[in-house]
């Protein structure tokens, strides 16, 4: 849905708890950087729980793959395979180019936990890299290895990994809308709210605890704020008029909201309690869609005051906006990359609406998405790969595009729509 002013639905929203739900997004990876690192991703040692054996070293290697990074080597025609590093024939490893060598074990403590340890070998000098240990429910398996994933991810390139960060989502099934989160890759999907029409908007507060998002129970449009381990929330904007749009200061003491108290939408912020609201635009124009710098100096926006949809940027406090974009007749859906080098934005581009990176150090744009009906983008916590939503055959489905644009990943669900996401912060993977 690309209306420039903020689309606004009705509805009853009913509250639930955070209850599992039944499918999970599938995956699939295409291109990749034009170097990458070969590893090999050896399976654990057996133990009394074959799955939680049997499913790490696929999960690690996809987490690995996915990023375009790396390249997995093929073990299967090895005869045998070293479960710990005196068992290494680097010989053999070299042979296969390898200059990584993941391998391990998984031990039952005999009270329903696992103790998962890993080594990860440098191939080439035949030394550790990495030496990893973690004691963890089995339930609790598959978020050990991102874990993995992202400490080898680290090791290789010298960048975080994203692996064990998660996302938010909202999926339509017949007439029903959920707002979901899950694993980055949509496993371990959990339901945070669910109703009979439409929710847009959510947005993760910085240390990952809390969702903020629009939904409509008074037959108005309204902003709240939910934990997103107690289930409660609260009421953050309820004024005259429309309420929505919610984007968190990198503090996360307050929220930037569009509101129509006035007339037409313009720029607030509110503080994350509902308390002490403040005007931050006046124009006779639509300015929507605001979103803090990391340094939560400026907030960018999108507005028409200039004719068409531009991306502007105005002081935190208020103050004259100046524009930011000047490529295109139609830009919109501004967010930035946690390390505020880049910003991601919607552009019209001959009539398809495409995902859009700037560099803004150099002003440098790239469009990197090659569908008709992007929307929403929404980056990494490492800042190299961008979520968003696009449609194919007709159907809505998460996308993913690393910012050099080599990298292309499609999640989509089994008979649903996946609309709006929102990738969580690392903080969020650690709690």
């Amino acid at each position: 849905m690309h209306a420039f002013a903020t689309a606004i639905f009705a509805g009853f929203v009913a509250l639930l708890a955070v209850i599992p739900a039944h499918a999970a997004l599938e995956l699939e990876i295409s291109g990749g950087s034009a170097i990458q690192i070969p590893v090999a991703i050896l399976p654990m040692a057996e133990t009394d729980n074959p799955q939680a054996q049997s499913r790490l070293h696929e999960i690690i290697s996809n987490d690995l793959r996915s990023s375009g990074m790396f390249r997995i080597i093929n073990t299967s025609g090895m005869p045998a395979l070293p479960t710990n590093a005196s068992q290494i024939k680097y010989t053999d490893w070299a042979a296969l180019k390898a200059q990584g060598l993941s391998l391990g074990e998984v031990q039952s403590t005999g009270n329903g936990n696992l103790k998962i340890s890993v080594q990860v070998m440098d191939v080439l000098r035949q030394t550790a890299l990495l030496q990893l240990t973690y004691t963890v429910s089995a339930s609790q398996y598959r978020h050990v290895a991102h874990m993995i994933a992202d400490q080898i991810y680290e090791k290789f390139t010298g960048q975080p990994g994203a692996f064990a960060t998660r996302i938010a989502y909202v999926t339509k099934t017949g007439k029903r809308f959920t707002l979901q989160i899950a694993d980055y890759d949509g496993y371990n999907a959990q339901t945070l709210v669910s109703s009979n029409e439409p929710i847009i908007s959510p947005a993760w507060s910085p240390d990952g605890t809390k969702m903020a998002y629009v939904s409509f129970e008074k037959k108005k449009p309204i902003v709240f704020v939910q934990s997103l381990y107690t289930g409660e929330r609260k009421v953050v904007a309820n004024f005259k008029g429309n309420n929505s749009a919610p984007a968190w200061s990198p503090d996360g003491s307050k929220l930037a909201v569009v509101l129509t108290y006035g007339a037409n939408s313009q720029i607030y912020t509110i503080a994350a309690d509902g308390s002490n609201l403040q005007q931050i635009t006046k124009s006779s124009a639509i300015d929507t869609e605001p979103a803090f710098s990391p340094d939560g100096q400026f907030i960018y926006f999108s507005s028409d005051r200039g004719g068409r949809p531009q991306i502007y940027k105005v002081p935190a406090s208020g103050g004259s906006p100046s524009r930011v974009t000047f490529e295109g007749g139609y830009n919109v859906s501004p967010r930035f990359s946690p390390d505020g080098k880049y910003l991601t934005y919607i552009r019209n581009d001959g009539g398809s609406f495409k995902v859009a990176v700037q560099e803004l150090a150099s002003g440098n744009v790239k469009l990197l998405s090659n569908g008709s009906q992007d929307e929403s983008p929404s980056f990494a916590p490492n800042a190299r790969t961008i979520m968003y939503a696009t449609r194919v055959g007709g159907k809505g489905t998460l996308a993913t595009v690393t910012v050099d644009g080599l990298v292309r990943q499609r999640l989509s669900e089994a008979g649903g729509d996946i609309r709006e996401p929102a990738w969580g912060p690392a903080q969020a993977s650690a709690k």
